[in-house]
């Protein structure tokens, strides 16, 4: 073995400063290429030839940056649950109707601080009634009343909780 300060010095001092980037970086992507350039070091320090060492970093770290989206997301990630964003949460939610939902015309729900404009699927919805959003088609909710449905209090709804009277 040879191990005179050229090849696997350099591919040494090309895996640290790879590594060094890395932990500035803290992406997971170069790691592996630092992981590939200490493979290729180790192989330049047993006598593989230039070819070889190319091969073995290109393998290495190729093979470990195609994997790790997979060992990461399997790994890490299996108890993680979808997270929805946007139109896609309002799905299921209640809204309260601001603008009555007539025979004719639709109404106008308020949803997370929102108004939008409503159409009903189960008839006519009076207003300061809770809906259940159903689906949404544009800029426009599709509401079912729910099997259950409470009238919201409408305008100044502070009001002195005393208890059970009798």
């Amino acid at each position: 073995m040879d191990f005179t300060p050229t090849a696997w010095l350099l591919w040494l001092v090309a895996a640290l400063l790879l590594g060094a980037l890395e932990v500035q970086l803290t992406t997971f992507m170069v790691l592996w290429f630092a992981v590939g350039a200490l493979a290729a070091s180790i192989g330049a320090a047993l006598g593989l030839g230039l070819h070889g060492q190319l091969f073995l970093f290109i393998t290495i770290s190729g093979a470990l940056f195609a994997a790790s989206r997979t060992l990461f997301k399997n790994v890490f990630m299996r108890d993680a649950t979808h997270l929805k964003t946007g139109t896609e949460a309002m799905i299921g939610q209640e809204a309260v109707v601001v603008e009555s939902l007539g025979e004719s015309h639709g109404g106008t729900v308020r949803i997370n601080g929102e108004l939008w404009t409503a159409r009903w699927l189960s008839g006519p919805v009076p207003e300061g009634e809770r809906v259940t959003v159903e689906q949404i088609e544009g800029l426009k909710l599709w509401v079912r009343r729910p099997t259950a449905s409470m009238p919201v209090p409408v305008g100044d709804s502070k009001k002195e909780e005393s208890g059970w009277n009798s």
